[in-house]
């Protein structure tokens, strides 16, 4: 089989330990409780569909990811400002925030079973979401949107599993981390062995040639980690990997500062 189609069947397969709840409405946003033998305790994932779906689309679906455990907010809400936003009445589209038990590296621990964070996000929202809800069940309709620790998930599950998902836009993320520990990481990562597989900087290398006609990954301004972006950047340059690159402005290191409408409108811009 190829590996699309592993993927595809790798989303579709259901579990029958995970448990979601009906959705409840909170503010306009659909929210749904979620139990996962990937994750240690109860979860949830909000929906925020357009005003008035048109009847018998399929909307592309952003996935906010996170950059706090559970339902913590130091650094904002960033569904919330997607709301505020109207971005998912124009251009139109659903936007669906997970929340994971643990600080979210966007992978997977080597021994704590429960600290699975690659597999719930592959094998529990993204199935459920797209069972649920009127969205594009396709690579192009996957997007993925994050900043600081998950704007290196967006990239790192982008060029992970790059036959499921279209695009990735990180904001004011740590891209050339090297080893796990900074951030909170190491409770998550466990050991370097497994933090090498999801460094984003080897995912870059070893995938460059699957990268290169469009492009997919998407990396704008900074608050905290400016050197950072620029030397994503200019190694993406040195990788031939296409990419949207914007050096600033400065803003502050939350969701609420101003840049998730540049970075949300680039990854739903269709490409040329």
């Amino acid at each position: 089989m190829t590996a699309l189609v592993l993927a595809l069947l790798a989303l579709a397969a259901p579990d029958p330990d995970v448990t979601v709840s009906a959705a409840k409405a909170d503010g306009g946003v659909l929210v749904h409780e979620v139990r996962s033998p990937y994750q240690s305790g109860v979860t949830r994932v909000r929906v925020l569909l357009p005003g008035k779906p048109e009847k018998g689309k399929k909307y592309p679906v952003v996935y906010v990811l996170p950059v706090e455990a559970g339902a913590e907010s130091k650094y904002g809400d960033g569904l919330a400002e997607v709301k505020k936003l109207g971005l998912h009445d124009s251009p139109g589209a659903v936007f669906v925030a997970p929340t994971f038990a643990q600080l979210p590296w966007y992978a997977d621990h080597p021994t704590k079973a429960d600290v699975r964070q690659e597999t719930y996000f592959l094998k529990v929202v993204v199935p459920f979401v797209e069972k649920t809800y009127p969205v594009a069940a396709d690579v192009r309709g996957r997007l993925l949107l994050g900043f600081s620790k998950s704007g290196w998930g967006a990239f790192s599950v982008l060029l992970r599993h790059p036959d499921t998902f279209g695009r990735a836009a990180a904001w004011d993320a740590p891209l050339m981390m090297d080893k796990p520990g900074a951030y909170g990481s190491g409770d998550v990562f466990g050991t370097a062995d497994n933090f090498s597989g999801y460094r984003v900087t080897k995912l870059l290398e070893d995938n460059a040639t699957k990268f290169q006609k469009e492009p997919r990954l998407i990396l704008t301004g900074y608050g905290n980690f400016r050197d950072h972006h620029k030397r994503a950047h200019e190694l993406m340059d040195k990788l031939k990997v296409a990419h949207e690159y914007r050096d600033g402005p400065a803003l502050k290191h939350d969701w609420h500062s101003g840049w998730v409408k540049e970075a949300a409108e680039l990854l739903l811009t269709k490409p040329k």
